[in-house]
């Protein structure tokens, strides 16, 4: 069976990107870690499939995206979609937030992760 979730292959990679992060990932971990939200365990720079998610709750399977400029071309919101969509397929619930709203308000990115754990914790699946 093929692996999906952090690769053994890509540990150096991952750490690589751990090591390297922008200035606006920086601020949103010194608020996820430690379970200070929600006492929910957040880790960083997750690998699913082929890809990295900047933050993944494993519990909820929830996966924190932290957009900055570059996202903004229409390549990469067509690249995003794609990526998205391919890591929703393992169903994983996305949150998306733009550096822009990290360094403006960090409160306020914190209560929408805290909306969204609030979500996905009530959600009991479908109706019979």
């Amino acid at each position: 069976m093929t692996r999906i979730f952090n690769r053994r292959d890509e540990i150096e990679k991952r750490r690589a990107l751990r090591n390297n992060m922008t200035k606006a990932e920086k601020l949103l971990w010194q608020r996820l870690r430690k379970r200070q939200i929600r006492e929910k365990r957040f880790l960083r720079q997750f690998g699913i499939d082929k890809y990295f998610v900047d933050f993944y709750c494993p519990e909820l399977k929830l996966a924190v995206e932290v957009d900055g400029v570059t996202h903004n071309s229409v390549y990469e919101m067509e690249y995003d979609l794609v990526r998205q969509d391919e890591i929703e397929y393992y169903g994983i619930t996305f949150l998306r937030v733009k550096n822009k709203e990290i360094f403006e308000n960090i409160n306020n990115v914190v209560s929408k992760v805290e909306e969204k754990i609030d979500d996905i914790g009530s959600y009991d699946g479908p109706p019979p």
